[in-house]
């Protein structure tokens, strides 16, 4: 590369003079929904001590980190301080959106879970999780995303409950669980967040999921709400095509050679995706009361890998002509970034507070990247310049790194404060012990 050419690489992807701009207006957004301008400015160094470059992540370090002399204030804002996160998250949903949009958005809606050490926290128990690797004590909150062809973000979240835990009152009180929340099942939480979605305003034409989510409750809400919905099911789902009903591996296997065409759906970091799909048509199960069932097209999508014949199924409902475009994938790509860069599997918290203001706390910073990389993105493709081209498009991990050097405020690392947290992490650590001592001390004692 030459002199010339590494030049134009750097104006191209370092010129972030607007973005400190940008953090500034996202966050004066929702300047209203605090109580306090202490709480609010609690809450802006919290979100930028996300973005810092740190070995571990929790309120004491986070506090460390944004020149606090104990966690107390972070301690406060996520437990008691009087702040209404869930609006929060609405301003900065909105603030998203209203970049992102193209025109042809849709919502992904997917879960995650995150390891737990102790079943103190809320809704910790032992479940199935594929973050995880398979069953272990984990939280597993459901995730929505917002999706378009300039970039994607996550926009909301629920908490997901096992039906012991839900019904376990005294682990409730204890962690603050709301009394008027009761157990529901995953795609019973992605239907209520579609719902405020829809209240919300949120551009959106189509929702997708996968296994988990294609039941027949789901798919009428998404109808209910003028969405269309690609969404996959198990082998042995049964649909209604003509007179027969069946499942949709049986169906599948009716298919004639010709029936199957091969097709790119899209392309990542390794080229292109090509599947073999074929398309059956089948009776609409889930028309919703007072809809015509005529209106829109329903079908089973049957794809196949090229190399190892791996067959899925995805039941389909489309209101109008569409294109194939596989974007569910991004949804996979949000909670592996908000983890890595946000740290929103990191919150060392218990209550029902606490993890849901952790949690957009974390969403918050995420979407200030995600949306800030969907921007250079759409920059460095509108200037078209052939200096430019053998650039990959900028990523939200890249973008941080440049962030950290040109925007945010370093972690404070001068001695006198190293120091004082160095004592006050000793003296804590020390009153811990003896209450731990004196616990079980009296534990041994009583019959």
């Amino acid at each position: 590369m030459t002199q010339h050419q590494n030049e134009t690489a750097a104006s191209a992807t370092v010129d972030h003079e607007g973005h400190d701009a940008a953090f500034g207006g996202l966050l004066a957004s929702a300047a209203d929904c605090f109580a306090r301008s202490e709480t609010r400015q609690t809450f802006e160094r919290m979100v930028r001590g996300m973005l810092m470059e740190l070995e571990d992540v929790n309120c004491w370090s986070l506090a460390e980190a944004i020149g606090e002399r104990g966690p107390h204030r972070l301690h406060h804002l996520l437990s008691r301080a009087v702040w209404d996160e869930e609006a929060v998250l609405e301003r900065t949903t909105a603030w998203a959106v209203d970049v992102l949009d193209d025109g042809d958005g849709i919502l992904i809606a997917d879960e995650t879970g995150d390891a737990k050490s102790s079943t103190d926290a809320v809704a910790a128990a032992r479940q199935y999780s594929d973050s995880v690797g398979g069953v272990d004590l984990c939280q597993v909150a459901v995730h929505l995303t917002f999706a378009t062809t300039r970039g994607h973000c996550l926009i909301g979240r629920r908490l997901y409950f096992t039906q012991e835990w839900a019904a376990d009152e005294e682990r409730r009180e204890l962690t603050g669980v709301p009394d008027k929340l009761c157990f529901a099942t995953k795609p019973q939480l992605a239907a209520d967040m579609l719902r405020a979605a829809d209240q919300q305003g949120i551009p959106a034409s189509f929702f997708l999921g996968d296994e988990v989510y294609g039941g027949r409750e789901l798919r009428t809400t998404c109808r209910e709400l003028g969405l269309g919905y690609v969404v996959g099911v198990r082998s042995n789902h049964r649909v209604t095509t003509g007179p027969v009903k069946l499942s949709v591996a049986k169906a599948a296997a009716r298919l004639p050679k010709r029936a199957w065409q091969r097709m790119r759906t899209g392309a990542g970091q390794k080229g292109v995706r090509d599947y073999d799909w074929a398309m059956i048509e089948v009776t609409a199960d889930d028309t919703p009361n007072g809809h015509d069932p005529d209106t829109g097209t329903s079908v089973l999508l049957v794809r196949r890998h090229r190399y190892t014949r791996t067959v899925s199924y995805y039941r389909c409902f489309a209101p109008g002509p569409v294109s194939l475009v596989c974007r569910r994938w991004r949804v996979e790509d949000d909670f592996q970034d908000a983890k890595e860069i946000c740290h929103l599997d990191k919150g060392q918290v218990t209550c029902w507070n606490s993890w849901h203001r952790w949690s957009v706390t974390a969403l918050v910073a995420y979407a200030f990247l995600a949306v800030t990389a969907a921007l250079e993105r759409v920059a460095q493709t509108g200037r078209n310049d052939p200096d430019e081209a053998d650039l990959v498009p900028l990523s939200s991990h890249e973008l941080l790194r440049l962030l950290r050097a040109l925007m945010l405020p370093p972690p404070r690392r001068d001695r006198e404060h190293l120091l004082w947290w160095s004592t006050w992490r000793r003296r804590h650590q020390h009153r811990a012990r003896l209450c731990h001592r004196r616990w079980h001390a009296y534990a041994d004692t009583t019959p």
